[in-house]
């Protein structure tokens, strides 16, 4: 099995920019055979959060934006996404 591994450089609060990133990143890995992708912790919403993560609103938007994501990503490959 191959395994690709990500570095990331997620914007804090940008779900849909990151989400974009770990997509692009799931394309390529997807076209070099990898069947799972690792990406960092945080990767989805940016780290540090900080206050971020006690507003139940962005947290409900990550929720959101992550099953956006999975739409978006290639049906070969399982994706890990650093998330809370």
């Amino acid at each position: 099995m191959k395994i690709a591994i990500t570095q990331l450089n997620p914007t804090i609060a940008d779900l849909s920019g990151n989400a974009q990133q770990i997509i692009t990143v799931a394309q390529q890995a997807a076209n070099a055979d990898a069947r799972l992708l690792l990406t960092p912790e945080l990767s989805l919403c940016g780290y540090p959060p900080r206050d971020l993560l006690l507003n139940p609103g962005f947290v409900e938007a990550m929720a959101a934006q992550l099953q956006e994501l999975a739409q978006h990503l290639p049906s070969q490959l399982a994706v890990l996404v650093g998330t809370v």
